[in-house]
C-alpha cells in the first residue's frame, strides 16, 4: 500500500476529463527486465528495449523492490559519482539515507522524493538506515534518471528534498484513481518538483475497473509504468502487466485502465505515468555519466579519477568506490 493515500479521493481537487482530445494511441509496451544494483538490492530495468527518441528527455528507471526484507538483509549502494543529469529517488515505502561529498544528505521515507541535480558532479551513496538493516522490512521505490540539456550540464549541483505531505493530491471525476503529482502540472495542478528540463512525473493508484483519462501537453512524450497490478493501455486496451512500460504516440490525452479483477497481494492498479519535453541533443551516456560528446565523457571520467567531483568524507571511514 502506498505511503501517501486519502480514504475517499472525491474530497480532493479533480481532473476534468479532456474535451475534444486528440487520443494518444499505443506505439509498444516493453517488459522489464530484472536485475540487480548497487550491493544487491533487486529491480527491475523499466526502459531497457525503448528507443531514446520515445524516451527523451529520460535517460532510464529502476523499479527498487517490492522487496520484504528479513532482518540484515537490506542492502543500498557504493559510494559513486554522477555527472550531467539529475537523480529522481522516489521512497513509494521503507526507508533510504543519501550522502554526498559536498556535506549534504538526508533521509526519504514512505512517499517522500529526493531530486538531485548532480551537475558538474559530486560522489554520493545511497543506503538502508542501520535500524532497517537490524530490523529488515518493507522497501519499495523508483529511481528515475533525467537528462540535462547541454547549458546546465555543469551548473552546481542542487537538491530538492519532496516531503510526501508536500505533493499535489488530485482525483479523477468518479473517484476511481488517486493521482499524486511529484513534479510539473496536470490541469493546472502543480507538483512540488522544480525541474530544468519541464517534465510532469505523476504516481497514480487506480480502483479495479476504473479508468483514467489525463489531458497531456501535446510537445511531451508520453510513457506509463505499471509497477503492480493489471489493466490496459489506450483506446485499443493494450493489456499490460506488472514491470511493463507503455509508450505512447502523439495526440492530448492518455487512458489507462484498471482490470475487474486484481491480484491478492495488489488490490489496485499503481502506474507511474511520465512527460517531458525532449531535448533533442547528441547523448553521450556511459556507467554514471550523461554527457553529449565522448570527449565530455572522457573529461567525466578524468575528474573522477584525479579526485575532481570530491572525495569521500573520512569521518565514514570509506573509501571512494568504483563506478
Amino acid at each position: 500500500m502506498p505511503a501517501v493515500t486519502v480514504e475517499n479521493p472525491l474530497t480532493l481537487p479533480r481532473v476534468a476529463a479532456p474535451i475534444e482530445a486528440v487520443a494518444r494511441p499505443v506505439l509498444a509496451v516493453t517488459t522489464a527486465p530484472s536485475g540487480f544494483e548497487g550491493e544487491g538490492f533487486p529491480v527491475r530495468r523499466a526502459f531497457a528495449g525503448i528507443n531514446y527518441r520515445h524516451l527523451d528527455p529520460f535517460i532510464m528507471m529502476d523499479q527498487m523492490g517490492e522487496v520484504d526484507y528479513q532482518p540484515g538483509e537490506p542492502k543500498g549502494t557504493p559510494w559513486h559519482p554522477h555527472r550531467g543529469f539529475e537523480t529522481v529517488t522516489y521512497i513509494i515505502d521503507g526507508v533510504f539515507d543519501h550522502r554526498d561529498s559536498n556535506g549534504g544528505g538526508g533521509t526519504i521515507t514512505n512517499g517522500d522524493t529526493q531530486w538531485m541535480t548532480a551537475g558538474s558532479g559530486l560522489l554520493h551513496i545511497e543506503t538502508p538506515p542501520e535500524a532497517l538493516v537490524m530490523s529488515g522490512g518493507l522497501f519499495h521505490g523508483l529511481q528515475l534518471w533525467v537528462n540535462l540539456p547541454a547549458k546546465d550540464k555543469m551548473m552546481a549541483p542542487r537538491y530538492q528534498d519532496i516531503r510526501g505531505g508536500s505533493v499535489q493530491l488530485l482525483s479523477t471525476p468518479d473517484g476511481g484513481a488517486l493521482l499524486r503529482v511529484i513534479a510539473g502540472e496536470l490541469d493546472g495542478h502543480q507538483g512540488p518538483g522544480i525541474t530544468h528540463t519541464p517534465i510532469t512525473m505523476i504516481h497514480a493508484t487506480v480502483a479495479p475497473g476504473a479508468e483514467l483519462t489525463l489531458p497531456w501537453r501535446e510537445d511531451f512524450n508520453a510513457l506509463v509504468y505499471v509497477m503492480a497490478g493489471r489493466g490496459s493501455a489506450g483506446t485499443d486496451r493494450r493489456p499490460v502487466h506488472t514491470g511493463q512500460t507503455t509508450v505512447f504516440g502523439a495526440g492530448s490525452s492518455l487512458l489507462v485502465r484498471a482490470d475487474e479483477q486484481q491480484d491478492a497481494n495488489t488490490p489496485n492498479l499503481e502506474v507511474v505515468v511520465l512527460g517531458g519535453q525532449p531535448i533533442r541533443e547528441p547523448m553521450a551516456h556511459y556507467g554514471p555519466f550523461v554527457m553529449n560528446t565522448r570527449e565530455e565523457l572522457q573529461q567525466a571520467f578524468e575528474d573522477f579519477q584525479k579526485g575532481r567531483l570530491g572525495t569521500v568524507p573520512a569521518v565514514h571511514g570509506m573509501t571512494r568506490g568504483g563506478l
